[in-house]
């Protein structure tokens, strides 16, 4: 296995030069997050909801069995303090740094594109006649049919994002990352790993039907937020960590260039071809090589000759 001197690399030593090599990623970072921000201020498409359809979404207006506050400290804070611990085992700044820099991206990026999709489909949640009408008075267009809703707009606006789920889009980062590191699918039959991968996976899961359960999104809204989190994460992952099922799984790609970086500054500099070997001098040996046989098949023949004359004597 192809390790270096654990803690040659950590935060005090190689942290600002890790930084400043992914500025740029960084820089990025910050533009989601303000696309992000844009994606919840702006109205979504307010889809056209007429009287024959809204018995599907008269289901109870409830609040969430887990609170909004709840998933960042799930799907961020979490993954979070389990990489920070194993930076304090391993003490390597670039498994810290490409394992936070790819949750990040991971998290902001299903964000970006779940809430792009949520405002272009604009389809309403299980319980929109409730946000529509919180007196129960139904109002409708007499032309069109459509609803004419008089409740918050805070809170119809919100009726509006139930496609896709992205409470259900969290967690798969840390599943991957989590198979690395115990190296889950080294084929050596330790089944036990799996339960530590698929952890992660059923709390995102529970998490998902706990927004069936409170009538916030139809199933087919948590299935399709899981999909594009299991994906995107998949996507983030494999930009710093070869797949899990890869002997070196356990460490970011950067460091295995690091230590090849080590180990080819550790040979002599003057060497020019791998066989330290001047072109001049691989010119001479092929002249000598090609003297030497040209020598051997003289001797050979005079030996032959000489053969022959000692035959024709004894006769």
């Amino acid at each position: 296995m192809r390790e270096i001197q654990l803690g040659a690399h950590t935060v005090k030593s190689h942290g600002i030069k890790v930084a400043r090599t992914h500025m740029h990623d960084w820089i990025i970072l910050l533009l989601l997050i303000i696309i992000d921000v844009i994606l919840n201020v702006i109205r979504p498409f307010y889809r056209y909801v007429g009287k024959d359809m809204i018995s599907d979404f008269m289901y109870p207006l409830k609040d969430n069995t887990v609170p909004f506050w709840a998933v960042p400290m799930i799907a961020i804070l979490l993954p979070f303090a389990i990489v920070i611990a194993i930076y304090f085992r391993r003490r390597d700044v670039y498994d810290l740094h490409h394992a936070i820099l790819g949750l990040l991206f991971s998290v902001l990026i299903t964000g970006v594109i779940t809430d792009a999709i949520k405002d272009a489909v604009g389809r309403p949640r299980p319980d929109f006649f409730w946000r529509c009408f919180p007196d129960g008075n139904a109002l409708y267009d007499n032309i069109t049919s459509n609803v004419i809703c008089h409740g918050d707009e805070k809170v119809i606006k919100e009726g509006h994002k139930s496609f896709p789920s992205g409470h259900t889009s969290c967690l798969g980062f840390l599943a991957l990352y989590l198979s690395g590191k115990i190296k889950a699918f080294d084929r050596k039959g330790h089944v036990g790993k799996l339960c530590i991968i698929f952890l992660p996976l059923l709390v995102a899961a529970l998490v998902g039907i706990s927004r069936v359960d409170d009538y916030w999104h139809h199933w087919q809204d948590v299935f399709a937020g899981g999909l594009i989190g299991i994906s995107v994460a998949t996507f983030c992952y494999l930009q710093f960590f070869p797949p899990p099922y890869r002997t070196e799984c356990w460490g970011p790609y950067a460091y295995f260039q690091t230590l090849e970086e080590s180990r080819a500054s550790a040979q002599p500099t003057n060497n020019i071809n791998a066989f330290n070997v001047q072109p001049m001098e691989v010119e001479s040996a092929y002249q000598r090589a090609e003297q030497s046989r040209y020598m051997g098949s003289s001797r050979a023949q005079n030996a032959s000759i000489l053969e022959d004359e000692m035959e024709a004597g004894r006769k």
